[in-house]
């Protein structure tokens, strides 16, 4: 695209519908102030008498006529079919049509931090990591048929994505390895054996290799989404204690034609066209539209000096911003924490989840509230079009609290998953730009005590877009399948 075709779109795109040259559903949010509306009532409000169809209890408050089941439920322990003992801290997931029967293969992160031996029968690509991927095949109604390890050996498995040719990519967030010095939880990272920080693909049918696609960077990942016209992989990062980056990977090979990922590819950061270093972390003006371009990340995946069995010199700070680092020093944008990102009719949406608060003036680290003070944005980027546009600010914390994962509805509707301290919904955003209830957590453990501030993830709908899944992300995870008529609530 010239500039002066880029200059006349983006005119056009700050105008007051806005949504003529750039498309996409969300062509509500130009038009009304979303940082100052309050929610409307529920479309359909929850109702707090819906049992888990799994035993009986109430695990969450949902719309009249919808119906869930639970399972996976780590609070006891589960030995999968290939005698996996099921760890807990379920998190990003993609759900595929399983061909051999009408059920659906769900392929689950387990966000495991610190090392310790890897869980699984599969050959791990760390045997001292704990996290990795579960796969599970389910009835459209949340009926295990059977469950077992795709890939092992690996941290801090957090989000991903859904990958058209069959595949599920997991993402890392971490940068931790034997080359790194301990990470916020202070755990000695010498037993490791293998740089993290990556992305894997794990196949829905035949085996996953295992070994990651370095080239997509090393770096605190959380989320990839796919454009099929472009042929890019879009990642977000999420660092806590610095700004964020959003990211995209362009295979040197079509993964369409290929039917995987190569790992020749290149890495790039986003940056705003002449204005260096833009903190997008910051509040928002209505539909704010930015005219992006993309730097080379020349060393994506690097490597830092040890000594097997002693404490590495490079500390975890250091290593987290080395990547993100080669973005800024050629002006790449400022977020904060990007975590969920789906892609939907040409366009790319992803969250930040403290972003909208007022400007950061250091760059960190900011080792207690992180990086942002915002209670949430989302985000729109137009890959045609290489046109980034703010679509959401939450106005509070009791409107959406730190949006994290998301996913679209077959029309359209964003579903988000909150992660707050306080009492934790799903939320819908619809076409018209308002923000409603879906789902409620209502947890309580075993001895009773609540669990209402156990975060959603993983949300993704069936192909047939029949029924939801989702998960709790907790140390005792568990999944959730929900289902009803979803035309009625808007979704």
């Amino acid at each position: 695209m010239s500039d002066l075709d880029r200059r006349t779109l983006l005119r056009g795109a700050a105008a007051a519908a806005g949504g003529v040259a750039l498309g996409g559903p969300f062509l509500g949010f130009v038009n009304r102030d979303a940082a100052s509306a309050h929610p409307k009532p529920p479309k359909a409000p929850l109702v707090d008498d819906i049992a888990d169809l799994r035993d009986g209890k109430v695990r969450l408050h949902v719309p009249a006529g919808f119906r869930y089941r639970s399972f996976h439920d780590t609070e006891s322990p589960i030995t999968l079919d290939d005698g996996t003992a099921l760890p807990g801290r379920h998190d990003g997931m993609g759900a595929f049509r399983d061909k051999s029967r009408d059920d659906i293969v769900l392929i689950r992160n387990h966000e495991v931090n610190n090392p310790g031996p890897a869980f699984g029968p599969r050959t791990p690509y760390d045997p001292m990591a704990r996290g990795g991927t579960t796969t599970v095949h389910v009835s459209p109604h949340g009926e295990v048929r059977r469950a077992y390890t795709s890939v092992n050996g690996t941290m801090m498995n957090c989000s991903g994505g859904r990958m058209p040719w069959g595949s599920w990519v997991t993402c890392e967030e971490t940068v931790n390895g034997p080359d790194v010095g301990p990470d916020f939880t202070n755990a000695s990272n010498v037993p490791l054996t293998k740089p993290h920080g990556y992305v894997f693909e794990v196949p829905v049918r035949g085996e996953a290799t295992g070994e990651p696609i370095t080239a997509a960077g090393r770096f605190t990942h959380e989320a990839v989404a796919y454009d099929p016209h472009s042929g890019y992989l879009y990642l977000t990062e999420d660092s806590f204690e610095f700004p964020s980056g959003f990211f995209r990977y362009k295979p040197r090979r079509d993964p369409m034609r290929l039917g995987h990922l190569d790992n020749r590819g290149r890495l790039q950061m986003l940056a705003v066209r002449k204005r260096p270093n833009i903190h997008l972390e910051a509040d928002q003006r209505r539909g704010a539209t930015y005219d992006v371009k993309w730097v080379d990340i020349d060393d994506p995946s690097p490597t830092f000096p040890y000594t097997p069995g002693e404490t590495a010199p490079t500390t975890n700070d250091d290593a987290t911003i080395h990547v993100p680092k080669q973005g800024w020093e050629q002006g790449a944008a400022y977020f904060s924490r990007l975590e969920g990102a789906v892609y939907d009719d040409g366009v790319i949406y992803f969250t930040s989840t403290q972003g909208g608060g007022e400007a950061e003036t250091e760059l960190g680290p900011h080792a207690t509230g992180g990086y942002g003070n915002g209670h949430g944005q989302i985000w729109a980027y137009y890959p045609k079009h290489e046109v980034l546009r703010a679509v959401y600010r939450s106005p509070g914390p009791d409107t959406l609290d730190f949006p994290d994962n998301v996913t679209t509805s077959p029309r359209g509707t964003l579903v988000v998953c909150e992660d707050n301290t306080n009492d934790n919904y799903l939320r819908g955003l619809g076409r018209d730009g308002e923000l409603f209830d879906i789902a409620l957590n209502r947890l309580t453990s075993s001895s009773g005590a609540p669990r209402t501030n156990d975060e959603f993830a993983g949300s993704t709908f069936s192909p047939d877009g029949e029924t939801l899944f989702v998960n709790i992300q907790a140390g005792a995870g568990m999944t959730f399948a929900i289902w009803g008529d979803w035309r009625r609530i808007g979704v």
